[in-house]
């Protein structure tokens, strides 16, 4: 097989997730960079990447770097890769681009040279003057960072958040590989109870299911490059077959889902059945301050309202206060929460901190992440650890 440079993009702030799990996919890492982690693999990398990613944003095929100061320099450079390897002679190619602190500041324009130049290397390959574009789809990016061009094929398509469980909706939900994201930061595995009280339509209950239970998020659905000549069929039908394999029924998963709209239940239930996860979460209609404790050494992932898209703010003081309550009385379990709100730590800490010294519970790690494109804080409280178990 040929070796290929790919590379997976992701949402600020999760490259560290993204790059722990294409290792743990065999992945040769080159280099990790804002939204966008460089490896190398070959075409049942490129395949596998796509299964089993999942905090990923798309899976990217690398089709050359070079420097461009003129629309010339962009034309002969892009014209000059072998293009015809990949799209065929009805391959559809689509260019989308950005441009950052660069001479070539249309973006409009460098897409339209890309276009041109990639006509042009293709004319020479297959002799006819038009491409009917009515085949696969290999969508071009072509990204200008400081005049460093970076020329892309989309291998995923849509996004592989859609993982294609999602079969029924709330207002402001959280991206799947957000949430799977989330997960993989708070540790969480199987054998320990995990709760969302707060769980809209259920992504990340499913989504740490599937984690457990070692379900590839991209069993269920398509991929662009599915579509591709040069990527050989028999490879995503091998895939696919390990992937199956490797799904654990018997996994000891335990998961509480409850959110206070019967509407975000509802729903919650039935995404989880379309992912076929629904027999390892528990779901409940309830508030946050009918939450409970059945066993120690609990973890709380959530995404509770911001007050910006969905809640309102005056209610937000009254959930960070039963939710203060709820750890002061249980400190053997873990917080892991993402938020947007600024005033989140302060009134969660001064509930959870009352008659302790100091009389505040100070997080014990920050971390900024994106939700869509609202910038959040993702808190991390950690309670006392089980015996003999290192966190």
């Amino acid at each position: 097989m040929a070796k290929l440079q790919l590379a997976a993009t992701a949402t600020f702030g999760l490259e560290a997730v993204v790059r722990r799990e294409l290792e743990n996919l065999g992945m040769k890492v080159l280099r990790a960079e804002d939204a966008k982690i460089t490896y190398l693999g070959d075409e049942r990398s490129l395949v596998r990447s796509n299964l089993w990613l999942r905090s990923a944003d798309r899976v990217l095929l690398c089709m050359g770097e070079f420097e461009a100061r003129s629309f010339e320099e962009l034309f002969q450079q892009t014209r000059a890769l072998p293009w015809e390897e990949w799209i065929p002679m009805d391959g559809r190619f689509p260019v989308s681009g950005t441009s950052v602190k660069s001479l070539l500041h249309s973006v409009p324009d460098c897409q339209a040279i890309v276009k041109k130049a990639v006509v042009e290397r293709l004319k020479e390959t297959y002799g006819i003057e038009r491409f009917p574009e009515t085949g696969g789809d290999y969508a071009i990016k072509v990204s200008i960072l400081k005049d460093r061009v970076s020329l892309t094929l989309d291998t995923s398509g849509p996004g592989l958040h859609k993982r294609g469980y999602r079969v029924a909706d709330v207002a402001a939900p959280i991206k799947e590989t957000l949430g799977a994201a989330l997960v993989q930061l708070s540790f969480w595995k199987e054998g320990r109870l995990l709760a969302d009280p707060f769980c809209g339509s259920g992504t990340i209950p499913i989504e740490a299911a599937m984690l457990a239970a070692n379900i590839a998020p991209g069993l269920s659905r398509s991929f662009a490059a599915e579509g591709w000549d040069a990527i050989p069929a028999k490879l995503w039908k091998e895939e696919r077959k390990e992937a199956f394999d490797a799904i654990r029924q018997d996994a000891d998963i335990r998961i509480e889902a409850s959110d206070i709209s019967r509407a975000a239940v509802a729903a919650a239930q039935e995404n989880a059945a379309e992912a076929g996860v629904d027999q390892w979460i528990r779901f409940r209609t309830a508030a946050v301050a009918q939450m409970k404790a059945p066993e120690p050494y609990g973890i709380v992932v959530c995404n509770p309202p911001y007050g910006q898209r969905i809640g309102e703010k005056s209610q937000l003081a009254e959930i960070y206060r039963q939710l203060g309550v709820f750890f002061r009385e249980n400190p053997t379990w873990s917080l892991y929460l993402i938020t947007a709100d600024k005033e989140f730590e302060k009134q969660l800490g001064e509930t959870w901190g009352q008659g302790a010294p100091g009389g505040f519970r100070a997080p014990d790690r920050r971390r900024k992440l994106y939700n869509g494109r609202i910038e959040t804080c993702f808190y991390q409280y950690y309670g006392t650890k089980p015996p003999r178990e290192e966190r």
